[in-house]
């Protein structure tokens, strides 16, 4: 297994433990948004429940602990959710999970610019394959992505990276701005 050198093992750690949450959780998910908060000053904020789930041990400094916000508006997309939010100080980062059909490079030039028909095109093409996407991203500029294959639904063929998806991170960083959103 390559090692990328500018991933943040905190952030990589919280992502795959959000990405086998949701695999327990099977497929056919809608999307779920994540605030990722510095697990010791979670501590030194609530000490009971850090003592409940098992967060205030010495080896949890350092780490994130991701914490699930409430069910998104069903009518609106996670692109949308995210272009109207930011988050408090208290966040460290923030990760989201989404499920998407992915076509192969070679349905490039045939997808219709129609939303609705470029829709019906992806679930309809023979070579589509279905991912669940969990992004994460931090303050301090860290990015982490989780693919999960439903073709290939086994732990051991999650792939992981800085930079899967940068849409999705560049709207996540931007919840993290200064002055964006509501708060």
């Amino acid at each position: 297994m390559d090692y990328e050198l500018d991933v943040d093992p905190a952030l990589a750690t919280a992502v795959l433990e959000i990405e086998q949450h949701h695999a327990g959780a099977g497929w056919d998910q809608p999307a779920r948004l994540y605030a990722l908060v510095d697990t010791a000053q979670l501590a030194a904020q609530e000490p009971m429940l850090a003592a409940q789930l098992g967060l205030d041990a010495p080896a949890e400094r350092g780490s994130l602990t991701p914490i699930e916000q409430d069910q998104l508006p069903a009518e609106q997309s996670l692109e949308e959710v995210l272009s109207q939010i930011g988050w408090p100080d208290g966040v460290t980062g923030c990760a989201a999970v989404v499920e998407r059909l992915v076509l192969p490079p070679s349905a490039d030039g045939h997808i219709p610019e129609d939303p609705t028909a470029a829709e019906e095109f992806a679930r309809e093409h023979p070579d589509r394959e279905e991912v669940r996407i969990v992004a994460g991203v931090t303050r301090h500029g860290a990015s982490y992505c989780a693919l999960r294959l439903r073709s290939h639904d086994e732990d051991m063929a999650v792939m992981g990276g800085v930079d899967l998806v940068p849409n999705l991170l560049s709207l996540l960083r931007g919840t993290l701005e200064e002055g964006e959103g509501d708060e």
